[in-house]
């Protein structure tokens, strides 16, 4: 496991990614290493606790909360969202197979908890191929870098959803709808809500939605397949790399992107997730509940998912193919080469990524910072794990 930095070592060589760094827990034995930079021009290796912007990881961390509130009887997984969001009463849905953003209905049914987590509510994003994430692109959603997350979901609620709730999967903006559900639950912002449930019983103390000192983050790059080198994030106005995403605004929240962490940081909670508990065993969530959220809880009519971008007409490779999807994670259900069934974990738009497998007694954390970067790190990555594990 300690020859892993030598297979990533060609992802900096060739210019691909700049800097890697990673933590593998597997059974009593931890892994880590870094290679790289922290900015490639001006020759700053990583340092001890570089922390990064996460993206969608902070997804995960979201609906772990969601399903405390659960455990607490506070809401319900069939709770509909204009329970919580009456600005929501009004919900429009677009007609069947309709080309026009103002061909609407009223919505049959509203989304629910249980939707949001499972992203079958009817949300799209601004980046993928269908006019309600058109819409959203047109309006800025969730661009800006300074506006509350109540703003952002108040204007939500004004563009129709693209398919009745339930009736489909597609990767969404579901759960900023859910973090701004968590802000009411529990009247306070979303920063102090995970910062007292999450971040501070688990010794996060690197991970939020500001940071002061960016002395330790990492730069993002965009990768150009095309010239094969990094070069300036913002080569598409309708890449999520667009998103707000402010360096020290106290009052930026959101429940899909936003969050800084670190390494360390995000083992701490990828850790967690192998028992619901945290180091001193004091309980995060229960094994009950995290059973659920780590089990398929889509049906097979929406398998195989696939999320791909406005400007992308047909994926080489899905890696999505063997998962299903549980209440916030990625599952492994089909037999494969590498992996094993019930892995679990979920990825960042930067690449980031991380895995859990109860079954192997294995976690990983792998942290880097760029867009539309090459999958195959994360596939080298996971293939040397396990054929290492099971060797």
């Amino acid at each position: 496991m300690n020859n892993l930095s030598r297979v990533l070592k060609k992802y900096i060589d060739s210019n691909q990614y700049q800097g890697i760094e990673w933590i593998i827990k597997y059974k009593d034995k931890i892994y880590s290493d870094r290679i790289g930079y922290l900015d490639k021009e001006k020759k700053i290796k990583i340092k001890d606790d570089t922390v990064y912007r996460i993206w969608s990881m902070t997804k995960p961390i979201i609906s772990i909360v969601t399903l405390q509130l659960i455990e607490e009887n506070k809401i319900k997984f069939e709770d509909p969202i204009n329970y919580f969001l009456p600005i929501f009463d009004n919900l429009k849905v677009l007609n069947y197979n309709s080309d026009s953003i103002e061909d609407v209905k009223n919505v049959e049914k509203m989304p629910t908890i249980k939707d949001l987590l499972l992203h079958t509510a009817g949300f799209s994003y601004n980046f993928l191929d269908d006019i309600v994430a058109k819409k959203y692109h047109d309006l800025e959603l969730f661009y800006s870098d300074h506006t509350t997350l109540k703003e952002e979901i108040n204007l939500l609620s004004s563009i129709p959803l693209l398919y009745e709730p339930g009736t489909k999967w597609t990767y969404s903006v579901s759960v900023d709808v859910l973090a701004r559900i968590i802000e009411i639950v529990c009247n306070n912002s979303l920063e102090e809500v995970l910062k007292e449930r999450i971040f501070t019983p688990l010794k996060m103390f690197n991970t939020s939605f500001s940071i002061n000192n960016a002395n330790n983050l990492m730069l993002s790059y965009h990768y150009d397949s095309i010239s094969k080198k990094l070069c300036s994030p913002n080569v598409n106005p309708r890449y999520i790399s667009n998103y707000g995403y402010p360096l020290n605004n106290k009052k930026f929240s959101r429940g899909g992107i936003g969050l800084y962490s670190t390494a360390k940081d995000y083992m701490a909670f990828a850790l967690m997730l192998q028992t619901g508990k945290t180091l001193n065993n004091n309980k995060i969530i229960s094994t009950e509940m995290l059973k659920k959220a780590t089990m398929n809880q889509i049906s097979s009519s929406f398998l195989p998912y696939q999320i791909k971008n406005f400007d992308i007409d047909n994926l080489d490779e899905n890696i999505f193919d063997p998962y299903g999807w549980g209440y916030g994670f990625r599952v492994l259900i089909k037999d494969q080469k590498y992996g094993s069934i019930g892995e679990f974990g979920w990825s960042g738009a930067a690449s980031t990524y991380f895995l859990v497998d109860p079954y192997n007694s294995l976690t990983a954390v792998l942290m880097t910072q760029v867009f539309q970067g090459e999958p195959l790190l994360q596939q080298d990555f996971y293939k040397f794990i396990y054929s290492h594990i099971n060797s």
